[in-house]
């Protein structure tokens, strides 16, 4: 269950979606459409300060190690167990390198293709996994538009991407 992006790139891309619950690029589906440009901009200020006094605290004190690390290790478990996870899109498709007359991508299923800009395509989320398994009946990905427009209706038994 593999899916290809080609025609007019660089590169032809073989996507192997069974393997994304290893990869830290994933996200939890759930809450990917609702967070929002300010909020994620002050939660990455809050992290760099975060960052900086644990740092100081390191250097100060030594590295200590969480006490709390076991527990971590078992709800990040328990998390991919049953969580809904996606993967944007936008890195394989700088891996394609579409050539700069590219302007449109098909996105080709069982069902139909749909047609969408190449400035759109950057923007999908590609659910690779439902409640902690693999989408082997409708899948092997539902593609989400970047914006949720589609969230209640993902296209579904997706084949290949041909970018135009």
């Amino acid at each position: 269950m593999v899916i290809v992006i080609k025609g007019n790139v660089k590169f032809t891309i073989t996507l192997d979606p069974s393997v994304w619950i290893f990869d830290d690029r994933k996200v939890d589906v759930h809450t990917y459409f609702t967070r929002h440009p300010e909020i994620e901009q002050r939660e990455d200020s809050d992290d760099i300060q975060k960052i900086s006094a644990y740092w100081d605290r390191e250097i100060q004190e030594g590295a200590v190690s969480p006490p709390t690390l076991q527990t971590e290790k078992q709800f990040e478990k328990e998390k991919i167990l049953t969580g809904t996870f996606g993967m944007p899109f936008a890195p394989f498709l700088r891996n394609a390198e579409p050539n700069e007359n590219a302007t449109k991508v098909v996105i080709v299923t069982e069902n139909g293709d749909t047609t969408i800009s190449l400035a759109e395509a950057y923007e999908l989320l590609l659910c690779f996994s439902k409640d902690g398994k693999p989408l082997k009946e409708d899948g092997p990905v539902h593609i989400y538009f970047g914006d949720g427009s589609n969230r209640d209706n993902p296209i579904t038994h997706v084949r290949a991407f041909i970018v135009e």
